[in-house]
């Protein structure tokens, strides 16, 4: 009889986080696209208090949602001090690299969206006193680091990272993008602030941080497009983050119809009526090519699933920017009375719905139950 020469099978670990050397490497290469998940979360639950449709039991199955979002906040931060203190060299590098670099507009993101939550579906649980409170604390740490991200990262981009003329990606947008969640999630407290200055001052702080966002956004936007015009469509592990062209869209369009919601606390009847009318004017427009924008994520993902889509937290850009167009969907839904955008809000968020359903799953196996998304790139295990 004849010996195999077939090589032994190779025992692979068990147990949870089974690709690390040892437990605490999982802190070693924290990057700041986790907060990505949070947002994730976070815009299911908000999202879905704020659909027209309002089926039974959704809000209790929101707030769980949001508490989740709550519970991986205070997680991943608590994991990123521990990165900062324990691999302050490692995490020095974060913003030295031209791609993780824009991520670090997803830590205020995070903030702001848990924030928005406590408002719409905290308050169930914790009062309104602690919910508003809460939505503020978080509130104003997530719009200053929002605009620090929006000046100092595009800063780094300009002056230390080298950006090949292919380089221009969804990822552009991430530190751009936090003020006009502040401007959304401003107008949510805009109720809740005292009458006189202090309202009149936060609607119009709000006004600006949409400005600062759509302008910057609009830019990277049409850059985006001439890259894929010009260069093809990239790396796949980056086709997801097309997707995040729609957060500015719909986030956009959700800011412009909550400001014309809530300034009626702050303006006349007329100039409140003005504004109502001119975010459906801006709303449809914007969405009409959030739509467009959608077509296009949609077909060139498919393309490059059928070729191979690795699995990365860049799946994450399939959530979050779909949830903008929920909200943006929803807040014209009130305005308008439309039956149309009705049903495409619920459309649009049974589609969140399955997205984080998928990136949630899989993330949790990559992270708790392999580890292998903690592992840096270039020593993961074949």
């Amino acid at each position: 009889m004849r010996a195999s020469t077939s090589a032994p099978a190779v025992l692979r670990p068990r147990g949870l986080f089974r690709d690390l050397d040892r437990p605490l490497a999982l802190f070693s290469h924290l990057t700041p696209n986790w907060y990505a998940s949070v947002m994730g979360t976070g815009i299911v639950a908000t999202a879905a208090a704020s659909l027209p449709i309002q089926p039974p039991g959704l809000r209790a199955a929101a707030t769980i949602v949001w508490l989740a979002a709550t519970v991986l906040l205070v997680a991943i931060t608590a994991a990123t001090g521990w990165h900062w203190l324990r691999y302050r060299a490692v995490a020095r590098t974060h913003h030295r690299h031209p791609v993780m670099a824009h991520f670090y507009g997803a830590p205020p993101m995070a903030l702001l969206t848990v924030g928005a939550g406590a408002v719409l579906l905290g308050k169930d649980l914790i009062g309104v006193t602690a919910a508003v409170a809460l939505d503020a604390v978080l509130w104003v740490l997530g719009t200053v680091l929002g605009v620090c991200t929006a000046v100092l990262v595009p800063f780094l981009a300009f002056t230390r990272h080298v950006n090949a003329p292919a380089a221009a990606f969804g990822g552009w947008l991430m530190p751009v993008v936090p003020p006009m969640v502040s401007a959304s999630t401003g107008a949510l407290l805009l109720p809740y602030c005292p009458a006189g200055p202090v309202r009149e001052g936060l609607l119009t702080l709000c006004g600006a941080l949409f400005g600062v966002s759509l302008v910057a956004s609009m830019i990277i936007i049409t850059l985006i497009w001439n890259r894929l015009m010009h260069h093809e469509v990239g790396p796949a592990a980056l086709v997801p983050t097309l997707w995040i062209v729609l957060g500015p869209l719909g986030q956009s369009v959700t800011a412009a119809t909550l400001l014309a919601t809530n300034a009626d606390t702050v303006v006349d009847p007329f100039t409140a009526r003005v504004l109502v009318v001119g975010a459906q004017v801006y709303g449809f427009a914007m969405i009409g090519f959030a739509l467009l924008w959608a077509g296009i994520a949609s077909a060139v993902t498919l393309r490059t699933a059928r070729r191979g889509l690795p699995f990365s937290l860049t799946w994450w850009s399939f959530t979050f920017p779909i949830g903008t167009c929920v909200t943006g969907l929803s807040g014209l839904a009130v305005h308008s009375g439309l039956v149309l955008i009705d049903v495409l809000a619920v459309a649009a968020y049974g589609v969140l719905v399955l997205a984080w359903v998928i990136v949630a799953s899989r993330t949790f196996h990559g992270s708790v139950l392999s580890g292998r998304l903690l592992v840096p790139a270039s020593v993961k295990p074949d």
